[in-house]
């Protein structure tokens, strides 16, 4: 991770020094799912993790530093867990992938603390995982790295479309979790009938086309 990303003001070297650390993260998860961002401060977060406001500052300058340290290490978990998938199943083509894209995130979403609140950032800066791009920009390249190497295409053809399928879906997706805290599922087959229908049209000509509906 590049330095000017990187939010720790020092990396943990001992066992009970990363502790603290994960503590503090786990600490802030859960206050985000019970004040916001908004409402978070870094002594609620020291007082929840059980140490002092200066040992959190030894290692985050601010909240949103531990915040962002979180997003980080979800944004890891997200890609890993995707990767893990793809080798987990069958995948014969493209729509397989997204597919898994969908229920890896869609998973993260109910089940990670302060996920639902954060996703990748966005409510706190559309940059907080890298300075030089969007939150979206950043998720768009990883997945252009992964779906590219399952199937053999050139990142040049799947940097675009996948942009602007993540954008789509990250929209309508906002929808749905606006409309159900569980995700309202006609919105998330909305979500993946737009994606599978704009990329059918801008994938490689040599990937299938006439897949039926993820309804």
């Amino acid at each position: 991770m590049p330095a000017e990303v990187a939010p720790l003001r020092r990396k943990p070297v001992q066992q009970r020094s990363a502790q603290r650390v994960e503590k503090m993260l786990s600490a802030c998860a859960e206050l985000i799912d019970e004040v916001g961002y908004d409402g978070l401060t870094t002594t609620l977060i020291a007082e929840r993790a059980g140490v002092a406001v200066g040992s959190l500052y030894q290692f985050f300058p601010d909240k949103r530093a531990v915040v962002q340290e979180l997003t980080l290490r979800n944004l890891d978990r997200f890609v890993r867990t995707v990767s893990a998938r793809f080798d987990q199943l069958e995948l014969e083509h493209w729509w397989d992938a997204v597919d898994a894209v969908f229920d890896v995130y869609l998973t993260m979403h109910r089940e990670v603390p302060a996920f639902s609140r954060l996703h990748f950032g966005d409510v706190v800066d559309l940059r907080l995982l890298d300075p030089s791009k969007d939150n979206n920009a950043v998720i768009a390249e990883k997945l252009t790295g992964l779906i590219g190497e399952e199937f053999g295409l050139a990142p040049a053809d799947l940097l675009l479309p996948l942009a602007v399928a993540v954008e789509a879906a990250d929209a309508v997706l906002h929808l749905a979790f606006r409309r159900d805290p569980a995700g309202e599922p006609t919105l998330v087959a909305e979500a993946k009938e737009l994606v599978r229908g704009y990329l059918s049209n801008r994938m490689p000509a040599d990937q299938p086309k006439d897949l039926p509906s993820p309804r």
